[in-house]
This record gives structure tokens, C-alpha cells and sequence, in this order.
């Protein structure tokens, strides 16, 4: 086991409710939203049980680490119908990494930092850690193969103190990849709600391999200059949604992914069904992102009511050569953008590779991009659309798109088909109004 010392705080404050799923209404108050929330909601369980009953003390000194252990295989082997919530009450509680069981609600209290992780294997679809060769460290909070999972609150806070993994990056000693703060494995029926995550050491929240997955009424936070702090990243998953939530972090606010390379080929999971509705926040590089790692697929996606501000990009779809896979069938609308460096990038030409083995005749295919109803201003460069020679993107449909405020009102369009109806500043003449009916229309 690695030590390291690092800190990881947590600081919530939660109620044990019959149930979290709030249902949203519009401005009015008398009109339902749209929300895929209750996919998986946030039930309640007939047994709640405390980490003290383990253990644990909140003192700011005692390391309770075997605590959590115990409670979770408490959990996991007496299995309770309808399952068990582990309460953590309010105080300071030290506790290295740890993982979660199925049919389990995780209700958290103020304080606890951690001083050391264990090394996981690489996920197949990477072929390695993201960052180094080898092993990674394990997310700090983790499940794997699991079923029904809830990890709820009242706004409490989960703090990353991600800084020393910061530095250790910005001086290249890392040994390991970075710990996300929370990932999920293998797992179906996972719901994520109602808490503050701060200052990761890496991803926020990763639920790889997984399907139906709820994360809704998040506030995720990080510094504009930590490195890799993705809020959200659904990657080879299907069913997934994301709603309600603030992110602002130091790297895309919400990422879709499929794996890397030749290892996310060979893996072969795609992520589909993926809802991303009133998701507001800024960061440095994109708001709403998919790709660049995609080499299992991405298909079905729904972006819609998002507020993208202070962000270098707001809509980016990103791949490489080498890369193989494809990205289809997204749908973008109503999304608004306010001093944004750019409003959208299509791009064939982004990202690293995992080693020297990856194919480049993989070519990755975009093909049936729909964005519609943006409207931006303060962006100082609308977009690029700029796909691969022997792969251009088909299909790209831009319609009432309205971005003002431009240092530069030129468009960038290479190898790519489409159409724009209703496009300012004017589009590029790769876009055209040519197309079949229906694909392309206000």
C-alpha cells in the first residue's frame, strides 16, 4: 500500500429521509421539468446503522479506516432486505480509501483526511493508468460489481484537499495516476445526490462500465488551475444522467468517454443514453466535452438546458487518428454561454496516446451532431469544425445559433459536412443548406 499525505476531508451533513427525489418544477412552480432523476432514486432503507457502532471516532486523530472497513462488510454480509444506511455522524473522521457494498446508502458527516491508498489495476479500456504506465491509485471512495447504491446528503462537503496531488503533478513525482474521489465499476442502479465535492485529486465522479446511473443537485468545486478535475465522466457506460448541478472545476465540467486507444477498441464498451439537462458552471476548458478518449463509442446523447460561463469551450467534441470508435447521434439544445474564449469545436486532432501502438488507421467517425438553440455572448471565437481528411464529420447540423461579442467572427471548418439555418456570425460554406428535410431545421 502506498503512503502518501494526502488529505481527504469529508464534510457532510445528511438526514435520513424516506425519499431524495425532489421533484423540479419550472419558474412558475406549476409546471413539471423534464427529469430523468427518479431513474434511480434515493431510497430509503429499512435499517440505519452508525460508524460508531464499528469503531469509529470523530476526533481528528483516530484513523478509521478498519472502521468503514468493518461497518461495509458488516453490510455486505448480513444483508438486510431492502438494505442498510451507514451513518456517519458529524465530526472529524480520519479514514484511508475505502470501498462500498451493494444495497447501501452512504450518509456522511463532517471531517475525515486520509493518509494513504491502495493501487488498483489499470481499467482494461485504458490499458493503463491515464497519467503513468502501471497501477493507479484507488478512488477514495469505491465499488465495484455493485448494485443499488446511494450516496446522499444535505449539501454537505466532501473535500479532495487535492492540492498535494496537485503539486506532486506540477513536479512530476507522481509514482501512481491520480485517485478520483468517487468511482464506480461493473455497477448498475447507482445514485449520487445532494452533496458538495471539492478540490479532487483528480476526476470527480467516474462511473465506468455502469448503467443506470443518477447524479443530480451536485455542487463540485475545484480551483480553475488544478489539474484534471473533471466533474463528471461517464465512461463505457449506458443510462446515465446528470441534472441539477453546479460544477466548477480546473478541467472539463462533464466529459463522455469510451476508453483509449487501441484498448478502448479491443474492450469494446460504448457509453449510450446519456442525459446532461440544466447543468451550469465554468472551467478553463470545456463545458460540456465529449471524447477525447472514445474508442469504444458515443452514441444517443442529450445535452439541454445548460449554462456554460468563464470557460474556454463551451461545446467540445474531441478525438484523434488512432483513436477508432465513433460519436453519433447528439443532440445539443438550448444551451446558454457568457464570456467564453470558444463557442464550439468539432476537432479530429485532440488528445494523447497510451503508447506507441496504437493504430493510425483507426480513423473515429462523427456523424449526426444536432446544435441547436445556443445563444452566447462575450465568446470571443464562435467555433472550428475541423474533422479528419480520410474520415470528415457528416451530418453536423447547426441551427439558431447566436454568438456575439467576437475578437474573431471567422469560423474554422475542414472535412466536415452539414448544415447551418440561422447562424451568426454567418457559418462556414461547408455548412449548407442542402440537406434532407427534417435533419437540419429550427
Amino acid at each position: 500500500m502506498a503512503s502518501l499525505h494526502g488529505i481527504v476531508a469529508i464534510i457532510v451533513v445528511l438526514v435520513v429521509v424516506a425519499t431524495l427525489v425532489t421533484v423540479q418544477y419550472c419558474d412558475a412552480g406549476t409546471v413539471e421539468m423534464t427529469s430523468c432523476a427518479d431513474a434511480v432514486p434515493a431510497r430509503s432503507r429499512p435499517e440505519v446503522v452508525s460508524i460508531t457502532e464499528f469503531g469509529g471516532v470523530g476526533d481528528g486523530r483516530t484513523v478509521n479506516t478498519w472502521a468503514f472497513h468493518k461497518a461495509v462488510y458488516r453490510i455486505q454480509h448480513q444483508r438486510r432486505r431492502g438494505g442498510t444506511t451507514l451513518l456517519v455522524p458529524a465530526g472529524t473522521w480520519l479514514t484511508g480509501s475505502f470501498n462500498l457494498t451493494s444495497h447501501m446508502t452512504l450518509f456522511l458527516a463532517r471531517g475525515a483526511d486520509t493518509r494513504s491508498w491502495p493501487l488498483v489495476e489499470p481499467l482494461p479500456s485504458y490499458g493503463r493508468g491515464r497519467e503513468l504506465p502501471g497501477a493507479r491509485y484507488n478512488s477514495f471512495i469505491h465499488g465495484d460489481g455493485l448494485r443499488d447504491v446511494v450516496i446522499t446528503g444535505d449539501k454537505g462537503v466532501i473535500d479532495g484537499q487535492g492540492d498535494v496531488w496537485w503539486n506532486m503533478w506540477r513536479r512530476r513525482t507522481l509514482q501512481h495516476t491520480r485517485p478520483n474521489l468517487l468511482e464506480f465499476m461493473h455497477s448498475s442502479g447507482i445514485h449520487i445526490s445532494n452533496i458538495v465535492l471539492k478540490n479532487s485529486p483528480f476526476w470527480n465522479i467516474h462511473p465506468v462500465y455502469c448503467d443506470n446511473v443518477v447524479i443530480t443537485n451536485m455542487i463540485i468545486v475545484a480551483p480553475h488551475d488544478s489539474p484534471n478535475t473533471d466533474g463528471v465522466d461517464p465512461d463505457s457506460s449506458t443510462n446515465v444522467c446528470i441534472e441539477d448541478s453546479y460544477i466548477s472545476t480546473g478541467d472539463d465540467l462533464v466529459a463522455i468517454k469510451s476508453g483509449w486507444d487501441e484498448y478502448g477498441i479491443a474492450y469494446n464498451r460504448p457509453s449510450s443514453g446519456i442525459t446532461i439537462r440544466r447543468v451550469r458552471g465554468s472551467s478553463p476548458f470545456s463545458g460540456i466535452a465529449i471524447g477525447s478518449e472514445a474508442s469504444g463509442g458515443v452514441s444517443n446523447v442529450l445535452v439541454e438546458d445548460c449554462n456554460i460561463f468563464n470557460s474556454g469551450y463551451g461545446i467540445h467534441i474531441k478525438t484523434n487518428v488512432g483513436r477508432g470508435g465513433y460519436i453519433r447521434n447528439v443532440t445539443i439544445n438550448n444551451v446558454r454561454m457568457n464570456n467564453i474564449r470558444n463557442g464550439l469545436r468539432i476537432a479530429g486532432d485532440v488528445g494523447d496516446h497510451p503508447d506507441e501502438h496504437f493504430n493510425q488507421l483507426a480513423l473515429p467517425t462523427v456523424d449526426a451532431v444536432s446544435i441547436k438553440n445556443v445563444w452566447g455572448v462575450n465568446v470571443q471565437q464562435p467555433g472550428s469544425l475541423e474533422g479528419i481528411r480520410n474520415s470528415p464529420f457528416t451530418r453536423i447540423c447547426l441551427s439558431n445559433v447566436k454568438l456575439f461579442g467576437w475578437r474573431n467572427a471567422a469560423w474554422k471548418c475542414r472535412d466536415v459536412h452539414g448544415a447551418a439555418l440561422g447562424v451568426q456570425p454567418g457559418p462556414c460554406a461547408e455548412l449548407t443548406t442542402s440537406l434532407s428535410p427534417g435533419f437540419c431545421s429550427y
